[in-house]
C-alpha cells in the first residue's frame, strides 16, 4: 500500500513561497454514470495550503498535483476527531460520577469541554500546520 496521497488541483494564488490550491473532492458516486440523477453525488472544494522555494515556478490557473502522506491523514483524523470523543466521554462520566448522576448538567459541561478543546486547537493552528506539509508537483 503506497504512504502517498495525491490530489489532482489548481493553483488559486501565488504570495510569496505560498501556494494555494483548490483541490475538488469528489465521491465514488460522482463517477456514476447515473450521477446527474441522483442526490447522494457530492463534490466539494478544498483549499491546500503548500509552502515551497519553487512557488515562482506555478502560474494561477495551472493544474498541480498535491502530495500528502497517510500518516499526516491519520494524524489529523486522531486530532479531529480521536482526541475529542476521549475528552468527551472522560468529562461526561467525571462531571456524573462528581454531581451524583445529573445528567443534563454533566452534558453541558462536556460540551463545554470539547469547545475549550477546539478553540485550543484552533489556536494552534500555526505550529499544526508546520506538521502538516504538502508538497506540489506540475501536471506534465
Amino acid at each position: 500500500m503506497s504512504d502517498i496521497i495525491q490530489h489532482l488541483g489548481t493553483v488559486e494564488s501565488i504570495e510569496g513561497s505560498h501556494v494555494r490550491v483548490i483541490i475538488v473532492q469528489t465521491s465514488a458516486c460522482a463517477t456514476c454514470a447515473a450521477h446527474k440523477f441522483c442526490n447522494s453525488s457530492e463534490s466539494k472544494e478544498k483549499m491546500i495550503d503548500v509552502y515551497t522555494k519553487d512557488a515562482t515556478s506555478y502560474r494561477v490557473g495551472q493544474s498541480v498535483k498535491v502530495f500528502g502522506t497517510t500518516s499526516m491523514g491519520m494524524r489529523a483524523v486522531l486530532w479531529a476527531f480521536g482526541v475529542p470523543f476521549v475528552v468527551l466521554v472522560m468529562v461526561l462520566y467525571t462531571c456524573i460520577l462528581l454531581t451524583d448522576g445529573n445528567e443534563p448538567l454533566s452534558a453541558l459541561v462536556a460540551m463545554g469541554a470539547l469547545m475549550v478543546y477546539y478553540l485550543i486547537l484552533y489556536m494552534c493552528r500555526h505550529r499544526m500546520s508546520r506538521k502538516f506539509v504538502f508538497t506540489i508537483a506540475s501536471c506534465k
